[in-house]
């Protein structure tokens, strides 16, 4: 049977093609430098550190490189990681699709999609509705391919649109206990909030900012295809509708510390923030469950502050859930 990336135990020595996510160049306290690096197939992501590296090595193992990866696994400090034997470029001649070495979301694409089609039919507001509907077919591609994120959370082919449908499923239920939520700016705002990510990510492989990233940043990008939707669609662009719309989008992180350029001022935009941190910490703290034996604490979660999570012994939900990544 085939192995994969994440198939192999402690102990054992593999030899595999696989996919460089992430490599940098750094120094050892001694001043002699290594390549941090991450792997990654369809089953996962593992870490491995190239020693003796130079600035060569490092030119030539980037991100986003197709290499045969020979070593072993081993665990350091309760987790997982490559010892790393040797590195070999794989050439295009080979035949190796980059697509094959990229985690997806657990959820079918096709299923997302007509699960979010069902929400937007629920968006009675014919501003936001039109808008919606044109922006999901001008980012169609993209939108149903691209990750929500670049490390923290859903960082995995089809991660947009993975957090999107949950994000809608929340809001669902929030519209549902509380008649006073607009349930129809509410799911506009969930399906839109991170849709900038499609101009400012490179895409699943190896994923990177873009220059618009970079420098403008996936809050302001939505609000300016908002605005370049409304121009084309002949919406009033001083209507109260298209105002209410852009400030979900545009306060969604919900702090400046955070990136937010204006803080909700709306109940359905105070929504919008908390489902939004809301399922991007479930997301990653259960992935890192996931990584973590019965028993044991996960490594500190950059995201939640540095915090750890205990993993119970005997845990039956966690067991039956998707593995994200």
């Amino acid at each position: 049977m085939y192995k994969r990336l994440l198939d192999y135990n402690d102990g054992e020595e593999l030899e595999l093609v696989v996919l460089i996510k992430n490599s940098q160049l750094r120094h050892t306290k001694k001043g002699k430098l290594y390549l941090a690096m991450s792997f990654s197939d369809s089953s996962g992501e593992i870490r491995g550190n190239f020693w003796d590296a130079n600035d060569q090595d490092a030119a030539t193992f980037n991100a986003g490189t197709i290499v045969e990866l020979d070593g072993k696994r081993e665990e350091y400090q309760g987790q997982p990681q490559i010892k790393i034997y040797s590195l070999r470029v794989v050439g295009p001649e080979e035949g190796y699709d980059l697509r094959q070495f990229i985690k997806s979301a657990p959820e079918k694409i096709a299923d997302m999609k007509e699960e979010i089609n069902q929400y937007v039919f629920e968006i009675l507001n014919p501003t936001w509705n039109r808008i919606v509907r044109f922006l999901l077919k001008k980012w169609d591609k993209r939108f149903f391919d691209f990750p929500a994120g670049k490390s923290n959370h859903h960082a995995v082919r089809g991660g947009l649109a993975y957090h999107t449908v949950s994000m809608l499923r929340d809001a669902k239920g929030l519209a549902d206990n509380y008649s006073q939520v607009n349930r129809s700016l509410l799911y506009a705002g969930c399906i839109l909030h991170d849709m900038g990510k499609v101009l400012e990510l490179t895409g699943p492989a190896a994923t990177q900012y873009t220059t618009e990233g970079n420098l403008i940043g996936h809050l302001v990008l939505i609000d300016e295809q908002i605005m370049l939707a409304a121009q084309q669609l002949k919406i009033d662009l001083e209507s109260e509708d298209l105002l209410l719309l852009r400030h979900m989008v545009l306060s969604h992180h919900g702090k400046f510390e955070y990136g937010s350029p204006k803080l909700p001022a709306l109940l359905e935009a105070e929504l919008l923030h908390r489902i939004d941190d809301l399922d991007a910490s479930v997301y990653a703290i259960t992935n890192a469950l996931q990584h973590t034996r019965p028993g044991d604490f996960t490594d500190n979660i950059m995201s939640q502050g540095g915090r750890k999570f205990y993993r119970p012994k005997i845990d039956e939900s966690l067991g039956k859930a998707h593995k994200l990544e």
